[in-house]
C-alpha cells in the first residue's frame, strides 16, 4: 500500500467519510476579474498578469484547465487536504489520484464501474463583463480533438450576487430565422472589429436564485453574474464573437479545440453547432430555471432545513442549495458523492467545523468546501447551522447518473 493511499484513507476515516479540499484558482487572460470571489483584491493577478486574472474558483475538479501555453500541470484540479502538521503545513493530494487509485470508497463501486470516475465539473465564474459569445463542443466535434462534449447549467447564488457589475445580461442561442449564412458572414468579418454575431442573438436578464441549462453546441455569452456552473468534464470551447469590451479576441480562440486541418473551414466551424438548438423559438421555455423543492417544503422546514434543486433536468449532473436553519441541525442523506461548497453562515459537517470566509488569499486553506463520499452521503450526513441568527447555505454538486435526480430528467 503506498504511502499516499495510507494517507488519504486516513483522511477518510478521520473525516468520517468526508474530505476537505484547498481552494482552487483558475485564471483566463481573455477576461476580466469581477472581484467577488472572496479572493483578496491584491492577489487576483497571483499567477502574473501575462496569465490574465484569477475570474474562477473550481470546485472538487479532476479537470485540468485547458489555458493554453505555460499552463500548470495542476491547474484547475482539486487537491484534497489529507493532514495539517503542527507547524501549518498541509500534506494536499490531489483528489484525480484518489479517485484513480481508491475511486471505489469515493464514489462507489457502481459509479466507478459505469462512469470510470467523477465525470463532472463545477466552478463559480465571476467576471466583470461579459463573456464573448461562445460554445461547446458535442461529443462528436470534441473527439475530433481527443476531448469529451460538454453541456452546462448555470445558478446565480444570491450571496456572492450583491452587484451586477457590467452587464448581468447572458445572450444565448441564435434568434429564430437566423441562418447559417448570417453566421458565416460574421465569421468572414472577423478581423473587421464587431462581426455583428450578437446581432442574432437575444440577451436575457440574470435573475439571483435561478439558473439555465446550455445543451453542447449552443451559443451563450455569460454575463456578469457570479455563476455557479455545473457541467461535463471538458474544457472545450470556440468563440464565435470577434470583439467583447472593445477587446479584440483571437482566431486561435475560435479554433482552439478544431482539428488543424479545420481551422479556417467556415462549414466544419458552423456545423460545430446545434442549429435546431440554437433557433428553438421557446428556448427560456425549454433552459430557464427555478428552484425545485427536493421535498414538501413544510416538512422541511419542521426538520430544520429547506433543499431545493438548483440544477436538474439532464443525466449529466445535478445540484442542489441547501439552507439549514439558524439553531438548527439537519440529517440529510444523498444517493451519490457530492461536491460542497458553502456560500453563508458558520456550523458543522459530519465532524468538520465549516464556515464561509470574508477574504481569502491565494494559496490559503479555507474551511468552506468539501467532497462527501458516497458511503458517508448514503448513510446522511449530520450538517449544524451554529449561528443563531444566519442561515447557513451550500451548494453541493452531483455527477452523472445521480438515482435522486432522475426523475427530473426531461
Amino acid at each position: 500500500m503506498s504511502e499516499k493511499i495510507a494517507a488519504l484513507r486516513s483522511a477518510l476515516s478521520a473525516g468520517g467519510g468526508i474530505v476537505r479540499l484547498a481552494p482552487c484558482w483558475v485564471p483566463r487572460s481573455f477576461l476580466m476579474p469581477g472581484g467577488r470571489l472572496k479572493l483578496h483584491p491584491g492577489d487576483l493577478y497571483a499567477l502574473g498578469a501575462h496569465r490574465g486574472g484569477i475570474d474562477e474558483r473550481w470546485f472538487s475538479s479532476t479537470t485540468q484547465a485547458d489555458n493554453g501555453p505555460g499552463t500548470p500541470e495542476d491547474e484547475g484540479l482539486a487537491y484534497i487536504v489529507a493532514a495539517v502538521g503542527a507547524n501549518g503545513n498541509a500534506l494536499k493530494i490531489l483528489l484525480k489520484e484518489a479517485v484513480d487509485e481508491i475511486g471505489d470508497e469515493f464514489l462507489g463501486q457502481d459509479v466507478m464501474s459505469e462512469r470510470g470516475g467523477w465525470n463532472v465539473l463545477c466552478k463559480f465564474f465571476d467576471n466583470l463583463g461579459p463573456i464573448p459569445h461562445h460554445m461547446h463542443q458535442g461529443d462528436e466535434a470534441a473527439a475530433r480533438v481527443g476531448r469529451r462534449g460538454k453541456p452546462e447549467a448555470y445558478y446565480f447564488p444570491p450571496q456572492f450576487n450583491y452587484k451586477e457589475n457590467n452587464f448581468a445580461y447572458t445572450f444565448m442561442g441564435l434568434e429564430p430565422g437566423t441562418t447559417q449564412d448570417d453566421v458565416r458572414r460574421c465569421l468572414e468579418r472577423w478581423n473587421e472589429g464587431d462581426n455583428g454575431i450578437l446581432y442574432h442573438s437575444k440577451a436575457y436578464k440574470l435573475k439571483p436564485g435561478s439558473g439555465w441549462h446550455i445543451p453542447a453546441g449552443v451559443l451563450h455569452a455569460p454575463g456578469s453574474a457570479v455563476t455557479y456552473e455545473p457541467q461535463v468534464n471538458s474544457d472545450v470551447f470556440g468563440m464565435f464573437q470577434s470583439l467583447v469590451e472593445g477587446r479584440a479576441v483571437p482566431w486561435d480562440l475560435l479554433v482552439k479545440d478544431v482539428p488543424e486541418e479545420c481551422r479556417y473551414d467556415l462549414d466544419y466551424i458552423i456545423g460545430m453547432l446545434d442549429w435546431e438548438a440554437n433557433v428553438d423559438p421557446y428556448f427560456m421555455q425549454n433552459r430557464y430555471f427555478e428552484p425545485t423543492p427536493v421535498k414538501p417544503p413544510e416538512e422541511m422546514e419542521a426538520a430544520g432545513y429547506r433543499e431545493n434543486w438548483v440544477t436538474y433536468s439532464t443525466d449529466f449532473y445535478s445540484a442542489k442549495e441547501l439552507t439549514v436553519l439558524p439553531g438548527r441541525t439537519a440529517v440529510i442523506a444523498d444517493a451519490a458523492a457530492y461536491g460542497m461548497i458553502l456560500t453563508q453562515g458558520r456550523g458543522k459537517i459530519g465532524v468538520w467545523d465549516i464556515h464561509a470566509p470574508a477574504m481569502i488569499r491565494y494559496g490559503e486553506l479555507t474551511s468552506d468546501e468539501f467532497f462527501v463520499t458516497a458511503p458517508a452521503a448514503q448513510a446522511g450526513v449530520t450538517i449544524t447551522n451554529a449561528s443563531s441568527e444566519e442561515n447557513l447555505v451550500m451548494l453541493k454538486h452531483f455527477g452523472p447518473g445521480n438515482p435522486d435526480a432522475k426523475h427530473l430528467i426531461r
